[in-house]
């Protein structure tokens, strides 16, 4: 297996560098939104995802989106299908980026587990969905002033 060094960054995949930087950032927050999304509504409006146009917010991908998503670029998405199926909710945070014609799977098991993450944040789901959106934006803004 050839392991390639890092590809430049581009336009058009900037965006995965400053999700996984906003992921990094806010893990316990993300946590304690998935888990609380969870609890009001189990996996029957699919898995959360995080769009990025026009603004960044927060949607549902209902796994059937997912599975025709897959089905028209050739199953490449076979993986992501099988973390979707198997996500376990109370140790496990899974998200799907969405920019620029693209994914980005969002997967890591916070520290502490998810519904520890929600006690300890301490915020109901409507609050941190426009807390969390809110520093996103300003992370996106304030890193396209600077370039």
């Amino acid at each position: 297996m050839i392991f390639s060094t890092r590809q430049p960054e581009s336009p058009d995949n900037k965006w995965r560098r400053q999700l996984d930087k906003f992921v990094k950032e806010h893990q316990q927050e993300l946590a304690a939104l998935s888990w609380g999304l969870w609890l009001e509504n189990g996996d029957s409006n699919g898995t959360i995802g995080i769009d990025l146009q026009p603004t960044p917010h927060f949607v549902y991908c209902p796994k059937e989106a997912i599975e025709k998503l897959n089905t028209s670029v050739e199953n490449k998405l076979q993986e992501v299908l099988g973390i979707v199926k198997h996500y376990k909710p109370e140790v496990e945070v899974l998200m799907i980026g969405i920019g620029k014609d693209e994914i980005k799977l969002i997967y890591f098991e916070p520290e502490i587990g998810p519904p520890a993450c929600y006690e300890r944040v301490g915020k109901d789901v409507n609050t941190l969905l426009e807390h969390l959106e809110q520093l996103l934006s300003e992370q996106l803004n304030a890193e396209q002033s600077a370039s």
